[in-house]
């Protein structure tokens, strides 16, 4: 490579992802010495003419299954989820030549790309990974009272309107900043509906606010499931009860404006 350093992530888009600062990493310095031989095996696969650099490879108490890549100063280093720590060989040399494949910029064989994605989408991995997630990850919390709307009264109103008052409330928090990119989102591993701050304002509609914590609602009445290798957000019938939001069509308008 034409750089010194290179980093990427062994995951991809349809892999949800928890955006956590270095601060909430716990990072152990355990090495994995049997498992340096595997990136040796799959670096001289895709590069066989090219010197073999010393490799290092270390797992690490990270709060999601997130594996990583670098090279400095002609060494690679490799940093795995302990999640990985008893994995399959198998998957370990994909993981291996995925993480290779994107330093190098080389294509990504498609068998070690299906193999990784069947076992992350298992569902003892994914079980295992919201509870590490839970356990690992912090959410921070500012509460659900803004300046002008109050996210529990907002809640509460649309649990009687639409699900009969029996959707259990989770955490409900404004966010930090008043973002314009991810105006909301449900965090099931710490079940917390956030909301960005940049609808708290009396420009803001009621409507708007409604319909945005609705479809976050719905996210808690219908978890995201599997179909087959990839993850299904919004079903059918998550579509289909978002449709009978009686102002859809003006809420997605001024969401459009504002973001």
């Amino acid at each position: 490579m034409a750089v010194d350093e290179a980093r990427q992530n062994c995951g991809g888009d349809d892999q949800e992802r928890l955006e956590t600062p270095v601060s909430h990493l716990i990072t152990s310095l355990l090495v994995a010495p049997d498992i340096a031989p595997i990136f040796a095996e799959e670096y001289r696969a895709l590069r066989p003419r090219a010197p073999m650099p010393p490799i290092q490879v270390r797992f690490r108490r990270f709060t999601s299954l997130n594996t990583t890549i670098r090279l400095r100063e002609g060494q690679i280093f490799v940093s795995l989820s302990d999640l990985l720590e008893g994995a399959p060989e198998a998957v370990l040399h994909s993981i291996a030549h995925i993480l290779l494949a994107k330093l190098y910029r080389k294509a990504i064989e498609r068998t070690h790309q299906m193999r990784y994605k069947r076992f992350a989408s298992s569902a003892a991995v994914t079980r295992q990974t919201e509870l590490i997630r839970t356990a690992r990850g912090s959410k921070r919390y500012f509460g659900p009272e803004g300046r002008y709307y109050h996210l529990e009264e907002v809640f509460d109103a649309l649990n009687l309107r639409f699900f009969g008052g029996l959707l259990g409330r989770p955490d409900l928090t404004w966010s930090e900043h008043h973002a314009r990119r991810l105006l909301g989102h449900y965090d099931a591993a710490h079940n917390t509906i956030v909301v960005s701050r940049v609808f708290d304002r009396p420009s803001s509609p009621r409507y708007a606010i409604e319909y945005l914590l609705y479809h976050e609602m719905l996210h808690l009445k219908h978890p995201v499931r599997m179909r087959g290798l990839r993850r299904c957000v919004h079903s059918r019938e998550f579509k289909a009860e978002e449709a009978r939001f009686p102002q859809l069509a003006e809420a997605l308008a001024f969401i459009k404006r504002i973001s």
